[in-house]
């Protein structure tokens, strides 16, 4: 299983917070993101799909993370990796939520790159997912991330840090329309204002390497209001 193609569901009774949390994920190039905003829509969804990983609130409006963790947890899904987020930093939840068997417990509010870092540490060691920085092909062209290089035919380059991570971006997202937003963000996490100037210079630039007529890109295509993908 790759990582990113993990299905996940968040449960939690704030909108902004699963709003957040989703669209983190998402730009972090995770796939497949399911939310419930009480313990009934999370019942209905867990039982209708295959998730990998529940992120899961224990104040909910119609009953507790803690009684909903054991009800997830029974018969042949008692695998799926459970990580509490909740607002309650006292040591009895927490020792309560771990001690139920939960993968870990990250208290509110907490740093986005935290819950990214935590989540992916319980998938690996839960579903022994080993990240590979292997080769990928776009038509001619090979793309080595462990090199940092990019082969055509005719000539090799060396990638520059804003190219390898705007192309790891698009390739990570094959097939999927990226905004100019969530490309500026993921160039420049700073805050994205200003840069999409920049993007288009760095976009021309990879074209340049990648496309047979860069003027009409087969695969770095632009998709006209929204933003870019690769084919």
């Amino acid at each position: 299983m790759n990582l990113y193609e993990s299905n996940i569901l968040i449960v939690d009774d704030e909108p902004a917070l699963r709003e957040m949390v989703q669209e983190l994920l998402e730009k972090e190039g995770y796939l497949h993101i399911d939310t419930a905003k009480d313990c009934r829509q999370a019942r209905e969804l867990f039982g209708n799909k295959e998730y990998h990983m529940v992120l899961l609130d224990i104040m909910l409006p119609d009953g507790d993370g803690f009684s909903l963790y054991e009800e997830l947890k029974k018969g042949e899904k008692s695998q799926i990796p459970v990580i509490f987020l909740s607002a309650r930093d006292e040591d009895f939840a927490r020792l309560r939520g771990l001690g139920l068997g939960a993968d870990d417990y990250i208290t509110k509010p907490f740093l986005p790159q935290e819950l990214l870092l935590r989540m992916k540490a319980v998938l690996k060691r839960t579903y022994r997912i080993e990240e590979k920085q292997e080769k990928t092909q776009i038509g001619e062209v090979v793309i080595d991330w462990e090199a940092g290089t990019l082969t055509s035919p005719k000539e090799s380059y060396m990638l520059t840090a804003k190219e390898y991570t705007l192309l790891k971006k698009l390739c990570d997202n094959r097939g999927k329309i990226l905004s100019m937003n969530i490309l500026c963000d993921t160039l420049w996490p700073d805050g994205s204002y200003g840069y999409e100037n920049s993007l288009m210079v760095h976009m021309r630039r990879l074209r340049e390497k990648i496309e047979e007529n860069p003027s009409k890109p087969e695969y770095l295509v632009t998709v006209r209001g929204l933003g870019y993908k690769l084919k």
